[in-house]
């Protein structure tokens, strides 16, 4: 139980900080966070990654739909070269103009 008590302090504090301003936009995509946030691990946790970013739902849905965590953890733990990788970059280009709590279903093909 105390990893899930850790687990759930982390999470309020990280949430804090998005409400006080200190992390406005998303690592993906730049744009502003909405009222939905999920924390991201640029080192997936099954890789040893401790460290969280925020992210919005879908681009995080996106990371994860196009990458294992092997990847991730191996050549993708920095966001100027996730950005980089073609199917992230398109997504990155097609969402820049959507609202910040926009939502879509996206596809799970790797």
């Amino acid at each position: 139980m105390v990893g899930r008590v850790k687990r759930k302090a982390g999470l309020a504090a990280a949430a804090e900080r998005v409400e006080r301003g200190a992390l406005p936009h998303c690592a993906l995509c730049g744009r502003a966070l909405g009222a939905k946030v999920e924390w991201h691990h640029p080192v997936p946790k099954s890789e040893g990654g401790r460290e969280t970013v925020p992210v919005h739902p879908i681009c995080h849905r996106t990371i994860h739909a196009t990458l294992s965590n092997a990847e991730l953890a191996r050549d993708y733990s920095d966001f100027a070269v996730l950005r980089a990788h073609p199917d992230v970059a398109r997504f990155v280009k097609w969402i820049a103009e959507k609202p910040a709590d926009f939502h879509a279903p996206t596809r799970g093909a790797r």
